[in-house]
């Protein structure tokens, strides 16, 4: 067992996710250890060697391979660290399946449901609680996570949700999908609306539950919006990248929240962009084209 920080970033061979270790890996000590997970070996390993090779690295990286959409191995590796290391201190889930505009939804929901929403129940239900005082767990979501942005018919289902009514919300979603009756429900037919909102929605359900301890210990659980980003999974979404960020610069203000000294109470449980909470409640039911467009 060792004090020293332990960090975590899923998705993480490239994009936000290699841009968000490679920042982890600078800014931490040389007795830190940053564990860069992905699903491919081959990928996982590389990625790590490159960071592990640049002049800013101070601390040490590791690669290791962790498919998000099995709750078994999340289960798994959170009770290795444990054993381990005694805890986690930073866990930023970042892991995304690549949807393409042309792409059925349809055809992709189990995917795209299995990596964005099962895999954030089981991180913040195996990573939560081994979380280290100071400790910091973001989940990477998308200003389209607001309640807003849904059909009002679908806002019980997640305005003041415990996790597993979260997660009940998401499994219905799932069958409605597959039954051909989501949108007769009021489902949006881009799955990356319900999808964020899900994500939003579950982190604020487990950090309503754990909000005192947390601000006492200087804890924080967050959704962070990061912005539009320039990567091969957001390009084919938008005719006009003028605004995108890089990787790199759209990984520093989610650093920046993960470094802040103390934690601002009015960020605790929210979606957080550029250092602002976004209320909970903001948007919009969106038509298709704006679901395409909105970072």
């Amino acid at each position: 067992m060792t004090t020293s920080r332990i960090a975590l970033v899923t998705g993480a061979n490239q994009g936000l996710g290699r841009a968000l270790v490679d920042g982890l890996a600078a800014r931490m000590g040389p007795d830190d250890l940053v564990l860069l997970t992905g699903r491919s070996p081959e990928r996982v390993l590389d990625a790590a060697r490159e960071v592990a090779q640049l002049p800013d690295t101070r601390s040490r990286v590791e690669g290791r391979v962790l498919d998000v959409a099995d709750p078994e191995a999340i289960a798994h590796f959170a009770d290795e660290l444990r054993a381990r290391h005694g805890g986690v201190d930073i866990v930023i889930s970042n892991a995304v399946a690549r949807l393409l505009p042309e792409d059925s939804q349809s055809a992709r929901a189990d995917e795209v449901i299995d990596v964005s929403n099962t895999a954030t129940h089981a991180i913040l239900r195996s990573f939560g609680p081994i979380l280290r005082p100071a400790g910091r767990l973001l989940v990477v979501a998308s200003s389209l996570g607001t309640l807003g942005h849904l059909d009002p018919r679908l806002h019980h289902l997640f305005d003041g949700a415990n996790l597993e009514q979260v997660e009940y919300a998401v499994e219905s979603w799932r069958s409605a999908i597959h039954h051909k009756t989501a949108e007769e429900a009021g489902w949006p037919r881009w799955l990356n609306v319900p999808s964020k909102v899900a994500q939003v929605a579950a982190v604020r359900a487990v950090a309503a539950e754990r909000r005192e301890h947390d601000l006492a210990t200087g804890t924080l659980i967050a959704s962070v919006c990061p912005g539009m980003v320039d990567t091969a999974t957001s390009r084919p979404w938008f005719s006009d990248f003028s605004g995108a960020q890089s990787p790199a610069k759209a990984a520093r203000a989610v650093l920046d929240l993960v470094f802040a000294d103390g934690v601002d109470p009015a960020l605790y449980g929210e979606l957080v962009r550029f250092g602002k909470a976004v209320p909970w409640h903001d948007g919009t039911p969106l038509t298709e084209q704006d679901a395409m467009i909105t970072p």
